[in-house]
């Protein structure tokens, strides 16, 4: 079987400061923006040497806030490889509106907070209803919600795949979870308990390849485990490039080696089927439609 990589987590941050400049959500810039800051052409060098097909960029809101231009201008230089996952306030007044506006510019999913990242919130916020008409547009557009939470927010995020089952929702990180008392994973049993929603999905990233390579047992016991839970189909995979530390390649390999007590099919999943589940333009649509219209042209 052969298949694709396709990385649903990576992070870009530019050099241009006067076109993009830094002003990250509630004043506190994540450390890895400024320490190991990648910029597009350095995140398209550093798929191409990993063996990586497409991306769904993750907005940077501790760099960046609200503002998503980067993102946006970058997918829309190569619209056939990319698209991106940005982020907005959904109780401000104009949000459909800007909703609108983002997802004109070639954005495929939104990305919420509640906790896990530079600034933390009780995340209540998540579940106020002023925000429900954020979700039902998701749901007509097709759009994928991705939440970065920590697992206290677990239970806003089952209310939340209860209230809206059109829309699928990736919890960065695998949501972060408890791993230090090996297999079965109790402390795990409100993550696990999400699979009951065919709408939840979950991204597997290097913070997750690390929890699983330090708890007992490994990753052989808890990968096996979490595909058993939630099905391969449910999972995939982001690199968090350049966050988490390393080389696109070296997060690749250490994600094989994770994987390697999974059959091919569930790893086929894992780093490319679900992404196009969560993105379907990165399954190659676009590309195809805009194939398509290149064709008709020359043949008029």
């Amino acid at each position: 079987m052969t298949y694709d990589i396709i990385d649903i987590h990576p992070h870009i941050i530019s050099t241009d400061t006067a076109k993009y400049p830094i002003a990250p959500q509630a004043g506190h810039r994540s450390k890895w923006s400024a320490s190991r800051p990648a910029d597009f052409v350095q995140l398209v060098a550093a798929m191409d040497e990993a063996g990586i097909a497409r991306a769904a960029i993750v907005h940077s809101s501790t760099t960046y806030g609200h503002d998503n231009s980067y993102v946006a201008d970058s997918v829309a230089s190569q619209p056939d490889r990319f698209t991106g996952v940005f982020s907005f306030d959904l109780l401000a007044p104009d949000a459909l509106a800007t909703f609108d506006y983002w997802m004109g510019r070639g954005m495929g999913g939104i990305r919420l907070f509640t906790g896990g990242a530079t600034h933390q919130t009780d995340g209540s916020w998540l579940v106020d209803p002023a925000t429900f008409p954020v979700w039902e547009r998701c749901a007509e557009a097709g759009l994928s919600m991705v939440i970065q939470t920590t697992p206290a927010g677990l239970g806003m995020v089952a209310e939340l795949a209860a209230r809206f089952p059109g829309v699928r929702i990736a919890l960065d990180h695998c949501a972060r979870p408890v791993l230090r008392d090996g297999p079965p994973y109790a402390a795990c049993s409100e993550l696990f308990e999400l699979a009951r929603f065919d709408n939840v999905y979950l991204k597997i990233t290097p913070k997750t390849f690390e929890l699983a390579e330090a708890a007992p047992g490994g990753a052989e016991a808890f990968f096996p485990h979490l595909v058993a839970t939630f099905g391969a189909d449910h999972l995939a995979f982001g690199s968090n490039y350049p966050a988490s530390a390393g080389s696109l390649k070296d997060l690749i390999a250490q994600g094989n080696a994770c994987l390697a007590s999974l059959g091919e099919e569930d790893r086929a999943w894992i780093w490319s089927g679900t992404a196009k589940v969560l993105y379907p333009t990165l399954g190659g649509k676009r590309a195809e439609a805009t194939r398509s219209a290149a064709s008709e042209e020359v043949g008029q």
